[in-house]
């Protein structure tokens, strides 16, 4: 609990490294919104591998204390003098708190841009929404930004993964017809429970073939990727002409070489997607379909553990682990 008006419970980082050795559990003053800004008491925030590796030294530290973290949901508190479109107590879900800004969401309160703060259904719980930033709405943009899908044969390669498993569910809740891969048998179960009609195991030395037969014979109108570089080969060669590819990541070959020729004689658009730099109005958009998917439960996101402020470093570590399934929340 905040120990006053003017101060609140935080988590930051003054300098770059593991954990356990820099993240500190504290007070400092509470923000204030701008004219232009909503106050939202938070009541849980998402770590995502982004927010780990900033805190690791990914990237290099532009402040000199950060409030980690970018996803988060909880409460209008307060609204600045121009914002009209918020009531206090509303229940919003936030994107972007930590992007280009000190102070994220790994705290009790942050204000930030009307345009950042979202609707979050009476359906949809704090730590779901407090999952959806970064997450649902890179799925929600991979699979919608190119137009309906319905009807539409989607490929969603790595399907086990966060961001990949939300877009098999966005795209089959949206009519299309969802193939998608994993290494893991358990993972390609799952994955078939929540809506794709084939998960197939991408170390196949067939793959290609066998994502053309689970598609009737037929070649894929569009491939949903975090890994780019490392199946590029596959997806042009199971993509039909004037297919495309939506890219949002790709660690294994971050600068794989592009076989233009080959994607112009079929007419292929490769694009990239990074989720911070969305238009308020298609984030608006996506927030609004992610709402109505979750609250119908056609569209599923779980929780793998929710622990408090002062449990920040082992949150971390398990997201740095990489082996949990589903997102790691702070409650605040």
């Amino acid at each position: 609990m905040d120990s006053g008006t003017d101060v609140m419970r935080a988590v930051w980082y003054e300098s770059n490294g593991p954990a356990g050795e820099v993240l500190v559990t504290g007070e400092m003053a509470r923000p204030e919104p701008k004219e232009d800004e909503v106050l939202v008491r938070l009541h849980a925030s998402g770590i995502n591998p982004s927010d780990v590796k900033a805190r690791a030294g990914a990237r290099p530290m532009a402040f000199d204390r950060v409030i980690p973290h970018s996803d988060g949901a909880g409460v209008v508190e307060a609204v600045g003098e121009a914002i009209g479109d918020f009531d206090v107590g509303a229940r919003v879900f936030i994107r972007n708190g930590q992007w280009r800004r000190a102070l994220g969401s790994a705290a009790a309160y942050i204000a930030l841009d009307a345009g950042l703060v979202h609707p979050l259904p009476d359906a949809v719980s704090f730590e779901v929404g407090a999952s959806l930033g970064i997450p649902g709405m890179t799925a929600a943009h991979a699979v919608l930004k190119d137009g309906p899908v319905d009807g539409a044969s989607l490929l969603v390669q790595g399907g086990g993964g966060t961001v990949a498993r939300l877009a098999v569910q966005i795209a089959r809740a949206s009519g299309a017809r969802v193939i998608t891969t994993s290494s893991r048998a358990d993972q390609r179960r799952r994955l078939i429970g929540l809506g794709a009609s084939a998960a197939l195991d991408y170390r196949d030395p067939e793959l290609a073939h066998q994502i053309i037969a689970a598609n009737g014979g037929r070649p894929i109108d569009r491939v949903i990727d975090a890994e780019v570089g490392a199946n590029l080969d596959t997806s042009l060669e199971v993509l039909r002409e004037g297919g495309m590819i939506a890219g949002y990541g790709s660690v294994k070959h971050p600068n794989p070489e592009l076989p233009f020729i080959k994607m112009m004689f079929k007419n292929i658009t490769l694009s990239s997607i990074l989720v911070y730099l969305l238009e308020d109005d298609d984030a608006a958009r996506y927030a609004a379909i992610l709402g109505k998917m979750l609250s119908a439960e056609t569209v599923q996101l779980s929780v793998a553990a929710a622990l408090g402020l002062e449990e920040a470093v082992q949150a971390h570590e398990m997201v740095e682990a990489g082996n949990r399934d589903g997102a790691v929340v702070l409650m605040v």
